[in-house]
C-alpha cells in the first residue's frame, strides 16, 4: 500500500541564480496536519512559472521516497528531504516504472488523476545544487508526475493511497517520459499513449508531432519545431544571375549554380543567409533573407529592403551586380506553407511580402483549388515590391482574393486598381474581409504589425496552431521565471576572447569564443543576444538552433541530437569559427 509521507507546499518568490533573479513556486516545505487540495492547487501552495508548470493538467506534483534514496546514493548526499525537488506529495510507493498515465488515486478525501510527467526545467536542480538534474530526471527514468485533481479534498501526511482506477493503455510515467525525450519514438508506443483521454493536452501535441513526423525525419519535432535537413553545409558560392529594382526601396536577386545546375529545392517560405565580403578588415556580415520565387524553380531568388545604415543591404543594393559572387547557406526555417487543404491567408506589410510571396507563387504553381487571401499593406504603389506578380499569380488561382491597403497612396495609384482601400491593414480591416475561421493563416511584415495581426486573427476565430509568423531579426527570447530584458545585443564585457568567432547573425554580432565559457548560451546570455532555453542541459530542445556554418562539441551530450543542421546551444561550445541563426 502506497502512502502519503509529506504534504509540501510554497508560494511562488524571487530566489538568486547566478547574477540572475528567479521567480519561482519550487521552494516548497512540508507542513502538518490537513491541507485542502483543489483543483489548481494545494491550499497555500502556487507556481510561479504557469507557461510550464501549474493549471488544471497539473495542479500537484508527485514525487516518491525511493527516487529521493536513489539520488543519495548517486550524489553521495544525506540532505535530501522532502520537497527538494519541488513536490507537492511526497509519497512511498508509487515508482515511475508502474504508475501509468490515467491511474486514478484517493489520497484522503481527494482524487487525482495521471496527467504526464514531470516538466524537465533547469528549476529542478536550483535548490539541490545540481545543475545536470533535468536531463539526470530523465537518463535515470525518475521524473514524477502531475496530476489533475477530479475530487477536491483534504490530505495529510500518513494517508494512505488508494488506487481506484486503471488508466487505459497501461503506458507508464517512465515509459511516456521516455517516449517524448530519449531517441527512437516506437511508434505503436505513441500511438497507445495517444489513446489516452487523460494524457496532458500538451504532451498529446508533442507526441502526436513524433508520430506524424516523416520517415528519415532528423531532430525531435516534439520538442523543436522540425525542418528537412539543409541541403549543403555551410555556404557555397553562387552567381547573381540578375537583379532587378522592385519598388524604392526593395531590389531583388536572383541567385544560381556558378556551372548552371538546378539549384536544391526548398519549401515555401524559408529563407537563406548570405555572407558578404570582409569590409575594411571587420567581419563578414551575414544576414538571412527569405526566398520570394516558387519551390522547384532552378534559382533561388531574395528580396532585400535597403535600410538606413543599413550596411548589409547598403551593399546588396549599390555593389553586388549581376556576374558577382555570393556566398549563401542552404534554405533553412520552419515557417512554410502546410500542405494541406485549408483556406489559405497570407498576410504582410512591406518587405514582409517576401516569405508569403513564395508560398503564392507555389499555389499559383499548381493552380490550388484553396481558397487563398491575400492580403497585403504598403504605403503608395511606389513602396509597393512584387505588385504585378502578386496580382498575376493570384489570376491562376479559381479562389483566389486580394485585398491591398495603402496607408498613404499617391495621386497616381489607382484606387480599386493599383489597391483595394486606403489605411492600413489593421485588426478592424481584417474583421470586415469576412476571412474563414479554419483558415491556416501566414504573416510578415514589421514586429508590431504581426503581432497585431497575431492578436486579430486569434480574436477572430482562427486556432492559435493556425497562425504563423515569421521574424526577419532576432526572435523573442524564452527565459522562464526571469524577467527578459530589452539591451541590444553588444560585446561582452572583459578582455575579448581569443577562441573561434561566433557569428549571431539575426543579431549582426560577432563575438571570439572566450575560454571558461561553459556553452553558446552563456555566451549569448553575456551579450544580450534573445534566447530561448528552459533545462539548461539538452533535453527540452528550446534553444535548439540553427547552425549555418562551422561545428560544435556537446558537454554534456545531449539525451536526443537535434535536427541535421542545428545545435543545442545550452550545452555546445565552438570547435570552429560558427554561425548561428540568433
Amino acid at each position: 500500500m502506497a502512502t502519503l509521507v509529506s504534504v509540501n507546499v510554497g508560494l511562488p518568490r524571487d530566489v538568486s541564480w547566478h547574477g540572475r533573479t528567479v521567480f519561482t513556486g519550487a521552494w516548497k516545505e512540508p507542513v502538518a496536519g490537513p491541507r485542502r487540495v483543489r483543483r489548481l492547487n494545494i491550499d497555500g501552495d502556487g507556481q510561479g512559472d504557469l507557461g510550464g508548470h501549474g493549471g488544471e493538467n497539473r495542479a500537484v506534483l508527485v514525487y516518491q521516497m525511493d527516487s529521493y534514496r536513489h539520488w543519495a546514493r548517486e550524489f553521495g548526499r544525506d540532505d535530501l528531504t522532502p520537497g527538494l525537488l519541488g513536490e507537492n506529495l511526497t509519497v512511498e510507493g508509487l515508482p515511475d516504472d508502474e504508475v501509468c498515465i490515467g491511474d486514478r488515486y484517493r489520497v484522503g478525501g481527494a482524487v487525482l488523476e495521471v496527467t504526464q510527467p514531470r516538466v524537465t526545467c533547469y528549476r529542478a536542480g536550483m535548490r539541490i545544487g545540481e545543475p545536470r538534474m533535468a536531463a539526470l530526471l530523465v537518463a535515470h527514468r525518475r521524473p514524477g508526475f502531475y496530476c489533475r485533481v477530479i475530487a477536491e479534498g483534504d490530505v495529510e501526511a500518513g494517508h494512505e493511497i488508494v488506487k481506484i482506477a486503471d488508466g487505459p493503455e497501461r503506458v507508464t510515467v517512465a515509459e511516456i517520459d521516455a517516449l517524448l525525450y530519449l531517441p527512437g519514438h516506437p511508434r505503436d508506443g505513441l500511438a497507445r499513449a495517444l489513446r489516452i483521454p487523460a494524457l496532458s493536452p500538451g504532451w498529446q501535441g508533442s507526441l502526436r508531432a513524433l508520430a506524424e513526423q516523416d520517415a528519415g525525419g532528423t531532430g525531435n519535432p516534439g520538442l523543436a519545431a522540425a525542418s528537412p535537413p539543409p541541403a549543403w553545409a555551410g555556404f557555397r558560392s553562387l552567381i547573381v544571375r540578375d537583379a532587378l529594382e522592385e519598388s524604392r526601396s526593395v531590389r531583388s536577386m536572383v541567385l544560381a549554380d556558378p556551372a548552371g545546375a538546378p539549384l536544391p529545392t526548398w519549401r515555401a517560405g524559408q529563407s537563406v543567409a548570405v555572407r558578404l565580403p570582409l569590409q575594411d578588415g571587420a567581419p563578414a556580415l551575414v544576414r538571412s533573407y527569405s526566398l520570394c520565387n516558387a519551390p522547384g524553380s532552378p534559382v533561388y531568388r531574395i528580396g532585400v529592403k535597403r535600410e538606413q545604415h543599413g550596411a548589409a543591404s547598403e551593399y546588396l543594393h549599390t555593389r553586388l551586380r549581376p556576374g558577382d559572387a555570393l556566398d549563401v547557406a542552404a534554405p533553412r526555417g520552419t515557417f512554410w506553407l502546410a500542405d494541406n487543404e485549408s483556406p489559405v491567408v497570407l498576410v504582410s506589410a512591406g518587405v514582409g511580402v517576401t516569405p508569403v510571396l513564395s508560398m503564392l507563387n507555389a499555389l499559383a504553381a499548381t493552380t490550388s483549388d484553396r481558397p487563398v487571401w491575400w492580403l497585403h499593406g504598403a504605403r503608395d504603389g511606389a513602396e509597393h515590391p512584387f505588385a504585378a506578380e502578386a496580382l498575376g499569380a493570384l489570376k491562376a488561382l479559381p479562389h483566389g482574393n486580394c485585398h491591398i491597403f495603402y496607408s498613404r497612396p499617391a495621386a497616381s495609384d489607382r484606387a480599386g486598381v493599383d489597391y483595394t482601400a486606403q489605411g492600413r491593414l489593421s485588426a478592424a480591416a481584417l474583421e470586415t474581409l469576412a476571412v474563414p475561421r479554419e483558415a491556416t493563416a501566414y504573416v510578415c511584415g514589421p514586429q508590431v504589425f504581426m503581432k497585431e495581426m497575431e492578436t486579430a486573427l486569434l480574436a477572430h476565430g482562427l486556432a492559435p496552431e493556425r497562425v504563423h509568423t515569421e521574424i526577419f531579426g532576432a526572435g523573442p527570447a524564452l527565459t522562464p521565471g526571469i524577467a527578459a530584458t530589452s539591451v541590444a545585443p553588444h560585446q561582452p564585457t572583459g578582455e575579448p576572447g581569443s577562441g573561434p568567432e561566433v557569428q549571431f547573425v539575426r543579431s549582426g554580432l560577432a563575438v571570439p569564443w572566450e575560454a571558461g565559457r561553459l556553452s553558446l548560451l552563456e555566451l549569448a546570455e553575456a551579450c544580450d543576444v534573445p534566447t530561448r532555453w528552459s533545462c539548461r542541459t539538452g533535453v527540452c530542445h528550446n534553444c535548439e538552433t540553427a547552425l549555418l556554418s562551422g561545428s560544435v562539441r556537446y558537454d554534456p551530450e545531449p539525451l536526443e541530437p537535434p535536427a541535421e543542421g542545428n545545435v543545442l546551444i545550452c550545452c555546445a561550445s565552438p570547435i570552429e569559427p560558427i554561425t548561428l541563426d540568433l
